[in-house]
């Protein structure tokens, strides 16, 4: 593969499964940019990498070719669109953006610069994932007839007051929707493609000192096939998130990381956690296995100079779908994506 160099801004939780992930597939780390310096400065000195506060001087100075993005949600699109206009292609964690406008735009900006966008939708890589959707797309299962959605979560008052942006609609983007349960949808939508409408509500039930929605119902539509979903923060626990495909000819399920597949005529296919993987690449936990597999990829991709699985058009169209239910809520109506 040729050799890239990355840099990482944002230096957050999810950061260190990208950071790890490009030392599993051998691309330096060059440089890395967060607000707080002593945290920069002790990351970069165990990558060798240039620290940074500013991400705008880091990316005047460069030595390097991807910027992976672990910022707050609301951070996401600007940044992206600077780093592209400046000739830097980008792998940014989910959401890509808080609204479609910015989404649309950092799309754009990619094109006009000829520079790769990438999103982060890691569980796709998944066995299960993989499992389920090889056999829809053979069609053993026949036609799609409903599915379903369930994540029942939970998230404490502490979560959100240790944090400067989670909680807030200019910052976070909204709540369980965009930020715990958007996976979910995006599997779903993985599974069965483009959504045509959606009716649904949103609330705050159970934590009263911030803004954004903890609970969220109602339906969207794969052209004739229904999907309803109830999606929330307050459960006293994480229970594994479901998601479900009936079809004419049996069902497929994933729970968590495991995936059935049941036939009408009793045969079974199943698929769990990638243990070979975790292994080769060092990663103890599933979803980080998850994150190689799907920046290994997007490497790849520029290597071989063509568009990742999972690009700025691939996040549009799951940013559009949780936009969509965001906007059935507050008009209380069923709405076209």
């Amino acid at each position: 593969m040729k050799q890239f160099n990355a840099a990482v801004v944002g230096l957050g939780a999810v950061s260190p499964m990208h950071i790890k992930s490009l030392q599993a597939i051998g691309i330096p780390v060059t440089a890395v940019c967060d607000k707080d310096l002593e945290k920069a400065d002790a990351i970069a000195a165990e990558l060798g990498a240039k620290p940074y506060t500013n991400h705008n001087e880091m990316l005047a100075v460069g030595g390097f070719d991807v910027l992976h993005i672990c910022l707050p949600h609301f951070l996401h699109a600007p940044v992206a669109i600077e780093a592209m206009a400046a000739g830097y292609h980008v792998l940014t964690e989910k959401p890509m953006a808080t609204t479609i406008a910015d989404a649309q735009n950092m799309i754009a900006t990619a094109k006009a610069n000829d520079v790769t966008l990438g999103v982060i939708f890691q569980n796709r890589y998944s066995p299960g994932a993989t499992l389920i959707k090889e056999t829809l797309q053979s069609g053993q299962l026949g036609k799609p007839i409903s599915g379903w959605i369930r994540v029942n979560w939970h998230r404490s008052d502490a979560y959100y007051a240790n944090s400067d942006w989670r909680g807030k609609w200019a910052t976070e983007g909204g709540g369980v929707l965009i930020n715990q349960t958007i996976h979910s949808f995006d599997m779903m939508t993985h599974f069965l493609g483009n959504p045509t409408y959606v009716d649904a509500s949103i609330a705050n039930r159970a934590h009263p000192a911030i803004e954004v929605e903890d609970i969220a119902e109602g339906v969207i539509t794969y052209g004739q096939v229904p999907v309803s979903f109830f999606v929330n923060t307050f459960h006293p626990y994480d229970a594994p998130a479901s998601v479900e495909v009936i079809c004419e000819n049996g069902k497929a399920s994933l729970i968590g990381e495991d995936a059935e597949v049941v036939f009408n005529d009793g045969r079974k296919l199943t698929a769990g956690r990638d243990e070979a993987a975790m292994q080769k690449f060092g990663i103890k936990v599933y979803w980080g296995v998850s994150h190689v597999k799907q920046i290994q990829s997007f490497y790849t991709s520029l290597a071989s100079y063509t568009a990742p699985k999972i690009d700025g058009e691939q996040g549009l169209r799951t940013q559009m779908l949780i936009n969509g239910i965001y906007e059935s809520a507050k008009l209380g109506t069923k709405i076209k994506i």
